[in-house]
């Protein structure tokens, strides 16, 4: 992030009426301290952003006009390889004042009743969904927090509990349609279930098909990316295990949901992951982390010799625990 850039942006959303639908937009802002350039009004889809609109930034001035649908999700950026800022809006007039340092820690949105209780939202701790979305339940902040920061960590009958208590107006949203697909996910890849087979390429363009890699033991297929800090943190653990049992009948197949070949094979290299790697590079939109309802990297699951599923999400020592348990006497 450039901390030399404040821009200030004064953003106008006519009002709009309450149902999810095209409507004109009308954004007029100025970018402090940026003369030129372009700043870019983005989608947001599937956890990743894609732009819809740029203007042009003339005298430290911009404008957008077009049709947008609302409530929704957008994204604003000076630069598209970089994070963008979440925005949500509600079709009330709105006001940001945009200041890109500090992963946008000090921008400030005023008139998104929306937005608002998103920044409340992110404030708080250790929340319950469930009680959250009681309290907001035609909020579409609720069903975002559900789709992204709880599905990866609840049981699908909670996931289906919580879908429920949202109101008739979100039902339709990509964020309920979403959760409703990992459901039917989820019910396939369960412990004791087949894992689902798919073919990937290696870094060098070779098709790794998965089931060609079972019979041989233990397996993990092991979901991460360059870009996952998380994931790099985790990285050395897995290399330790790796290396303890790979002569005992364990390995490891890496599914990376990165975008960038070039950071992808630099993080294989700095990490030293000897393991197979494969990806689609299409990140979030990746075929296998679909297919295995990935919702949050890194995640993992572990297949036994007859490909079924039987441990998933192994952190740390307690990988090196059950892999030491079922390889014990090997």
């Amino acid at each position: 992030m450039k901390k030399n850039l404040f821009p200030i942006i004064a953003l106008l959303v006519f009002a709009l009426p309450s149902c999810k639908e095209k409507n004109n937009l009308s954004i007029d802002g100025t970018v402090k301290d940026v003369p030129s350039g372009k700043i870019y009004l983005q989608n947001y889809v599937n956890k990743m952003y894609f732009v819809i609109d740029s203007a042009t930034i003339q005298n430290g001035e911009f404008e957008f006009k077009r049709n947008v649908e609302i409530p929704e999700i957008y994204g604003l950026t000076l630069d598209t390889l970089k994070s963008s800022y979440m925005l949500f809006l509600d079709g009330n007039p709105v006001t940001v004042a945009f200041d890109t340092a500090r992963y946008y820690r000090d921008t400030k949105v005023e008139g998104s009743a929306l937005q608002d209780l998103f920044v409340e939202y992110r404030k708080q701790r250790h929340v319950k969904i469930d009680e959250f979305i009681k309290q907001h339940p035609a909020s579409l902040v609720s069903a975002y927090a559900l789709y992204r920061d709880f599905s990866y960590r609840l049981s699908q009958d909670e996931i289906r509990e919580d879908i429920a208590l949202l109101d008739s107006s979100l039902q339709a949203t990509q964020y309920v349609k979403t959760l409703e697909n990992l459901l039917e996910t989820l019910d396939k890849v369960n412990i004791g279930r087949p894992a689902p087979d798919f073919t990937l390429d290696t870094p060098d363009g070779t098709p790794v098909k998965l089931s060609d890699k079972w019979g041989r033991g233990y397996l993990l297929i092991d979901f991460w990316a360059a870009w996952c800090g998380p994931c790099r943190r985790e990285n050395p653990h897995v290399v330790a295990v790796y290396n303890k049992y790979r002569d005992k009948g364990f390995d490891i197949i890496g599914v990376s949901l990165d975008h960038n070949g070039e950071s992808w094979k630099q993080a294989i290299e700095q990490d030293q992951l000897t393991w197979t790697h494969v990806s689609d590079l299409k990140y979030w939109n990746s075929e296998a982390a679909q297919l295995y309802g990935v919702r949050a990297i890194p995640a993992n699951y572990l297949i036994d010799k007859d490909g079924i599923i039987v441990a998933k999400n192994l952190r740390g020592e307690e990988l090196d625990k059950l892999i030491g348990t079922y390889l014990e006497n090997k």
